[in-house]
């Protein structure tokens, strides 16, 4: 399977064929990534992780393209397109399904939380091929299941450099990317994967830097 890190939180894997995406947001090369796009995962409603206007022409354009998100964006995007209704699916913690050739299992539930003034809304996370786990906006570790490869968002305005390495450490993943770092000069991206690796390293888990664009077999 191959990976394809871009911008921000956006990841695009392919395989046999066939490519899903995982949040193509306002901050990603979003045409880029969806371009001969099968299905499209959505962790949560917030613009850095869901390019609405670039997601819905994918769909417009392509009937057979699918797209999961959590209920609530859901409805929202068939109100926008409701002539791509039937291909957009709601997506749950717990929910195990399988779109183009990939096996999907979806965790989580919420979006961490950002101040106690701001209304936690839904976010799932997803692990693909029981290998890949990208968690979106939360430190929810995935149980059940021993993953492969471990997407890290590595700062956002819900977290500390404490939660993003006891989160990597708790999963322990053998192998750890960064996403969520487009918030972050390259001093303090540097400063932030120091730890993240450092510390990773004592716990199994091997942690390297992506290059938007850059891609790795996994």
């Amino acid at each position: 399977m191959l990976l394809t890190k871009y911008t921000h939180a956006c990841v695009r894997l392919e395989q046999a064929g066939q490519a899903l995406v995982i949040d193509p947001g306002v901050f990603s090369e979003s045409s880029v990534a969806l371009n001969g796009v099968d299905a499209i995962l959505v962790t949560h409603e917030h613009a850095d992780h869901i390019d609405q206007e670039a997601v819905l022409s994918s769909l417009r354009e392509n009937t057979r393209v699918v797209l999961y998100a959590p209920s609530g964006l859901a409805a929202t995007l068939r109100e926008a397109a409701p002539e791509a209704a039937e291909q957009i699916q709601d997506a749950a913690p717990g929910d195990e399904f399988s779109t183009a050739g990939f096996q999907i299992r979806c965790f989580g539930g919420q979006h961490a939380l950002i101040h106690t003034s701001i209304p936690v809304i839904a976010n799932v996370g997803y692990v693909v091929n029981d290998s890949v786990y990208h968690p979106g906006d939360s430190f929810s570790v995935p149980h059940g299941l021993q993953v492969k490869t471990l997407l890290v968002p590595v700062h956002a305005p819900w977290s500390k450099v404490e939660e993003v390495v006891d989160f990597v450490v708790s999963v322990r993943a053998p192998h750890a990317f960064q996403i969520h770092d487009s918030l972050l000069t390259e001093t303090g991206l540097g400063f932030t994967e120091s730890h993240i690796g450092r510390i990773g390293a004592l716990h199994g888990t091997e942690f390297r830097h992506l290059a938007s664009g850059e891609s790795v077999e996994i």
